[in-house]
């Protein structure tokens, strides 16, 4: 479980380029506006298609209610410059059960080739270690997503094989291709780059 420092909606955490914070209602025409391009969508098992202004106020509740059990940890990702101006999201959710937890994200295609999620990731992953109890970090990607499968591949992640997973959204069930990154490759990897982590 996420201790308290990151359920309050003033926690921050800090990279070279990015604030990773709690979403808030003001970031739903953004969801609205990127999670909607097909080229994002499709790239996961779980975005709507259309992705319509009711999914975006629903997904902005359950992260927040996420954040403030300490069920999960769901932050926006938004550039230092326009702090609230969100152009991703990163989850992390089960980390109450002390096992395994499992990763997701995303990125607005404008911010695609930068190298911005592989730093947001780096960062939230090294948080996630470092604050909660959890052995093991786990995560799933489309095949076809080979941009996402880069991004787990750089931050250590290993391929454990493939998993067909429910994807209503899709129409039924999809294959993806699994990953996983334990605790001590994690500490080794991260190393020195740690973020800063705000909560005020």
């Amino acid at each position: 479980m996420f201790p308290e420092i990151t359920r309050d909606d003033i926690f921050r955490l800090e990279t070279g380029r990015l604030w990773l914070r709690w979403p808030r209602a003001a970031d739903a025409e953004a969801i609205v506006r990127y999670a909607s391009d097909p080229d994002v969508a499709l790239k996961t098992a779980s975005i709507p298609v259309p992705y319509e202004r009711h999914h975006a106020d629903g997904h902005i509740i359950s992260m927040r209610a996420a954040n403030a059990t300490g069920e999960g940890l769901c932050l926006a990702i938004a550039l230092k410059r326009q702090p609230n101006d969100l152009i991703g999201l990163i989850d992390v959710m089960g980390a109450a059960n002390r096992g395994a937890s499992a990763l997701g994200y995303w990125l607005a295609k404008p911010f695609w080739g930068q190298g911005l999620m592989t730093e947001a990731a780096t960062a939230f992953v090294d948080l996630v270690f470092n604050v909660c109890g959890v052995c093991e970090i786990t995560s799933t990607a489309l095949p076809s997503n080979t941009a996402s499968l880069r991004v787990l591949d750089k931050l250590g992640f290993q391929q454990t094989g493939v998993a067909v997973v429910a994807a209503p959204r899709r129409g039924g069930d999809l294959t993806v291709t699994t990953a996983a990154l334990k605790r001590g490759a994690a500490h080794s990897l991260f190393g020195a780059r740690r973020a800063k982590l705000t909560s005020t």
